[in-house]
């Protein structure tokens, strides 16, 4: 289509469930109950590893900060789908739609290299225990998660600014948020090229972390193995699995989400695998990672413990 027969659109309107008024009730309820647990869980783990010294220690930092992710991932997008679900004709400009994007995305992307880095951390931990404090000292953590924000911000918002997005007047999202794929259907310039650039940056921030992950992971196995004793090979086990789990949710949702082909009547199925990875995994992540922690239940009684003191 030509220059002169684009039309600017200045806000864009969603139709993710419009049709479904009993299924956008449940969702609202659903999106809220879920969105206040994980504010609580995520908040209660930063605190927590901030309040207490036994948690002052590298794994802890990273848990932290994947906290933070969850909390500030979930707030770009939850709140505007609860208001989207209670209004019957949901609108956003298109400036705070682009924001929303960027958001998600850069976030997104940084909880793919913090894990990573966490991976990273496990391996050294198990490999060599001895060298553990020295190798990750607190300058080197504060520099790999500095470094895994920095890295996200120039594989996404950077070169968003750069891609040739042009919409000629059609302004319905197919979805309950500006879910980028869902944003990217509406673009009547040249696709192929911001295809291109979406598989670029999720081939940086999915799938080289993904296998620095793999790689990590079958070290980790291997050092495990020569490891002689049935309870140290247990201690070591567990000392990954929570990290394993939280790895294979986030990133088994996120790269069929971003890497499959994309088509029409997969519409409906993005938005029930959005809800999964954006919304449900931010949840799981602090259940994950405090369920089987004594670590963690430790410092929270010390806490709880010095609150009830006079």
């Amino acid at each position: 289509m030509g220059e002169e027969n684009d039309t600017m659109v200045a806000e864009f309107i969603f139709i993710g469930f419009s049709n479904h008024p009993t299924t956008r009730m449940v969702l609202t309820g659903f999106f809220l109950v879920v969105y206040l647990i994980t504010l609580f869980g995520n908040g209660l783990i930063f605190l927590l590893t901030f309040c207490d010294p036994r948690l002052h220690i590298p794994m802890y930092f990273f848990l932290s900060n994947l906290s933070l992710l969850d909390i500030c991932y979930s707030t770009s997008t939850v709140p505007q789908a609860v208001v989207n679900f209670l209004v019957k004709r949901p609108i956003i400009s298109y400036a705070r739609c682009s924001c929303q994007m960027l958001s998600t995305l850069f976030f997104g992307s940084t909880e793919c290299l913090l894990l990573a880095v966490m991976a990273y951390d496990r391996y050294v931990a198990i490999s060599s225990p001895l060298r553990y404090t020295l190798i990750m000292s607190k300058t080197c953590c504060i520099h790999m998660t500095l470094g895994s924000w920095a890295i996200a911000f120039l594989l996404t918002v950077i070169p968003f600014f750069f891609m040739p997005l042009r919409f000629c007047g059609k302004n319905e999202i197919d979805h309950f948020t500006c879910e980028v794929l869902a944003v990217m259907k509406l673009v009547c310039s040249d696709t192929f090229k911001n295809q291109i650039f979406m598989f670029a940056s999720a081939s940086f921030t999915l799938l080289a972390p993904f296998f620095f992950i793999i790689f990590s992971y079958m070290r980790i196995i291997t050092t495990i193995l020569w490891i002689h004793s049935v309870g140290g090979r247990s201690k070591a086990f567990s000392t990954c699995s929570s990290h394993l789990t939280v790895v294979i949710i986030f990133y088994g949702t996120a790269i069929f989400m971003y890497l499959k082909p994309q088509s029409k009547s997969s519409q409906e199925q993005d938005k029930i695998i959005s809800v999964f990875y954006g919304i449900v995994t931010p949840m799981l992540n602090p259940l994950i990672y405090t369920l089987r922690n004594q670590e963690v239940k430790g410092a929270l009684r010390r806490v709880l413990h010095r609150k009830g003191e006079p």
